[in-house]
């Protein structure tokens, strides 16, 4: 029976040799990495660091500051993220990703004409689409340039881009804000994405479905599963449930902080915004150690024992180890102390990406790698960033009239105590981990 790679060669021409280079394997890498930088720019950084100008301007309390950086972003951005990934499997995944990067960079951009706070809701709507079109495709190709052993190394390089997306989103907002106001800042952010739109569209070459792992002829033209029967799929592997989960109760922290830790150093350390953005830069900066080695000691210490659940066990245990930094983190009145516990939990918080993704890969089908990645975003984004931001701003309201600017330090505490309750799912979810695996691969085999 024909490989897929004897069926790219009939087909494509000269792009197997493409293929088969891994220095273009890394090319294509680091173009997604790039994209997915400027996502993370985009989504999040820029509009944290512009909060407390959007705050003066629109008069906007702290629970609408929450709602702007969490609920309406992740509704969209998790329920529009599934079709668009169906769309992926169905086409032309680099097709798709040029396409969203080019929508996310505009709508960024015209958050910066925003007259009112309606227009930025909206135009914040905008990005959450085009966002949701990013990662799966992103995912599903990385899958398909590099094999299984390697996978693990090759996602906690894409998820650098959250860290160095974080550290330029950071440094930028904080230092445009101050030189020329949150308006011109986005415009800056977003424009540049349509340039990466063009290269993605015209420099990546598209795989066969199951590339990297030799899959039949037969198996990378399957027909594609519905979203219903991906979603059956997933939920009959427990250790996916209790993954999802984990990645979901551990973003709720992860984007309260990300939403907040400007406001809080500007407000409890009397940092200007540059100040402020400039500490995060760094923080997440560091904070890539984390994730790079997440992915590399996952690959490693699966390799040498023979055992897939440290892909579980390594974000389970970096999570627990977040709690004691983040009380040392909020709570401290010296920024002697805060400052490097901020270090230690950014690189601890990073740890879980290379991780999930890789195993949301392995776990999947072939023919429903893009959907499965938009359903561990589904849930990740509508629980973590659905709720992190809005609940941490409710509860710092609820705070301030007793406890003033402090408020959002015990906000930020309390929400990060859900950090626990996340590693206890990763934990659960790796005593089922190797029998999942093993189902998924007889199923792979059998075609």
């Amino acid at each position: 029976m024909a490989t897929a790679a004897t069926q790219t060669s009939q087909a494509q021409g000269p792009a197997p040799k493409l293929l088969d280079n891994p220095t273009y394997w890394f090319y294509v890498l680091g173009l997604l990495t790039l994209c997915y930088v400027a996502n993370t720019i985009d989504r999040s950084q820029v509009l944290a660091a512009s909060l407390q100008a959007i705050k003066r301007e629109f008069g906007a309390t702290d629970f609408q500051l929450g709602m702007l950086t969490g609920l309406p972003f992740a509704l969209f951005y998790s329920t529009m993220g599934i079709p668009i990934a169906a769309w992926a499997d169905r086409s032309s995944r680099r097709n798709v990703l040029a396409l969203a990067v080019a929508a996310w960079s505009g709508m960024t951009a015209l958050c910066g004409a925003a007259v009112n706070f309606g227009m930025l809701f909206g135009a914040r709507i905008g990005t959450a689409i085009g966002e949701a079109g990013g990662s799966p495709p992103s995912h599903s190709l990385i899958s398909d340039y590099f094999p299984k052993l390697r996978r693990g190394t090759a996602f906690s390089i894409f998820a650098l881009a959250v860290p160095i997306g974080t550290s330029l989103g950071a440094g930028i907002g904080g230092w445009g804000n101050q030189q020329y106001g949150w308006r011109i800042t986005f415009m800056l952010v977003g424009l540049p994405g349509i340039l990466l739109a063009l290269l993605v569209r015209f420099t990546v070459v598209e795989p066969p479905r199951g590339y990297s792992d030799r899959a039949s002829h037969k198996a990378a033209t399957a027909d594609v599963p519905g979203m219903l029967e991906v979603l059956r799929f997933l939920w009959a592997r427990p250790s996916f449930r209790h993954m999802s989960l984990a990645t979901a109760l551990h973003a709720v922290v992860w984007y309260a902080g990300g939403a907040f830790n400007n406001a809080f150093l500007q407000r409890s350390h009397h940092m200007t915004t540059a100040q402020a953005g400039y500490w995060i830069s760094i923080f997440a900066a560091i904070g890539g150690v984390g994730t790079f080695l997440g992915g590399y000691a996952a690959d490693k210490l699966s390799t040498r024992t023979q055992d897939r659940r440290w892909y579980l066990w390594v974000p389970g245990l970096a999570t627990l180890l977040c709690v004691p930094f983040q009380f040392f983190s909020y709570l401290s009145p010296s920024l002697s102390v805060a400052l490097p516990s901020f270090a230690v939990m950014m690189a601890m918080a990073g740890v879980f990406f290379a991780p999930s993704f890789a195993m949301t890969q392995a776990l999947a089908a072939l023919r429903m790698r893009s959907v499965a990645t938009s359903v561990l975003l589904f849930v990740q984004t509508l629980i973590g960033q659905g709720i992190g931001p809005s609940v941490a701003g409710f509860i710092s309201d609820r705070l301030a009239p007793s406890l003033g600017a402090s408020s959002l330090r015990y906000a930020l505490v309390i929400v990060g105590l859900v950090n626990v309750w996340a590693a206890g799912h990763y934990l659960w979810g790796a005593r089922m981990l190797r029998q999942d695996l093993e189902r998924t691969e007889r199923l792979a085999a059998a075609m």
